[in-house]
């Protein structure tokens, strides 16, 4: 039996106040499976007065997946699509080619206090899906399937695993799963994916008998015996195939740096030929970060 590797989250501000805690890429590891950008954000609680809303933004060669516990979002793409995203469903959009999306506060939610506790994920495409054209596509979480496997509470969010499939639809073996732990409860975690890792997005957990700091991820290699502690413990499973070198660099996923460095001189320019074109209705923009040089040293993984 070997240790996990252990990847401590990052505080990340992403503008307003609105802090992330991000696991991956990390140091150490810049992805398991497909998974390339883990992100937690919350609880938090959100007033009239606050302003956490992500202008719109672009991203190619990745699938982005959004999954509430709590609260709600509101999601517009240059595709057409508005989605009101609320706790349980999985929405899932792949930039492929190009896309741009915003995330913000809905309309309904403007004067009210709410709390918001959630994850958003990317997962890099396969090679040859990477300019696959963009699309979005919400699974309501009615949709989901759940199951009991011991003590613990299943929902497979994406993939199979313990004899359920998700309706999501996927370009590579991916899974992601949300299992509840009862107070105490102990539950022997097989190996469900080529790679896999776990997560506690609430309450304690002891994995192997060791403790899992909060805000950490425990990157598995071999059956686990995972713990509760005694206010029960919420996890997030995340996995599958590794798709090998990727280049990430601001909201863009490639194998290519010049793809890369095209996207963004796209985005800069305004090019709506590229996927670029803007959201409709929403005039406001995240400009290109001050350029920096895009090099295999700070992105290949």
């Amino acid at each position: 039996m070997s240790a996990p590797q252990l990847l401590g989250a990052q505080a990340h501000d992403l503008g307003g106040g609105f802090v992330v805690r991000r696991v991956l890429p990390a140091a150490q590891r810049q992805a398991v499976g497909p998974f390339v950008f883990f992100d937690h954000f919350g609880p938090v609680t959100v007033t009239p007065a606050d302003n956490h809303d992500v202008r719109p933004h672009p991203h190619i060669g990745l699938a982005t997946v959004t999954y509430l516990l709590d609260g709600v979002i509101m999601h517009r793409d240059n595709l057409g699509y508005t989605q009101r995203i609320e706790p349980g469903a999985i929405n899932w959009m792949t930039a492929g080619s190009g896309i741009v999306h915003s995330e913000r506060k809905p309309e309904a939610e403007r004067q009210l206090t709410y709390v918001n506790h959630g994850l958003q994920l990317w997962l890099a495409l396969p090679e040859a899906a990477q300019e696959v054209p963009a699309s979005f596509v919400h699974t309501p979480a009615s949709a989901i399937p759940e199951l009991i496997d011991g003590c613990a509470q299943v929902r497979v969010l994406v993939g199979q695993a313990l004899g359920a499939e998700s309706p999501v639809a996927i370009l590579s073996p991916t899974l992601y799963l949300d299992v509840r732990l009862p107070a105490n409860g102990q539950w022997t975690l097989p190996m469900l994916a080529q790679e896999q890792a776990v997560y506690a997005v609430q309450g304690e957990v002891l994995v192997d008998a060791q403790p899992l700091a909060p805000h950490t991820m425990a990157v598995l290699t071999c059956s686990t015996v995972l713990t509760a502690g005694p206010q029960g413990a919420r996890l997030m499973l995340i996995g599958g195939q590794p798709l090998g070198r990727r280049l990430m660099w601001w909201n863009f996923v490639s194998t290519s740096k010049a793809r890369i460095e095209q996207a963004a001189l796209a985005w800069e320019a305004g090019d709506t030929a590229q996927g670029m074109a803007p959201v409709t209705g929403d005039a406001e923009r995240i400009p290109l970060p001050l350029r920096m040089r895009i090099s295999a040293e700070q992105t290949d993984f």
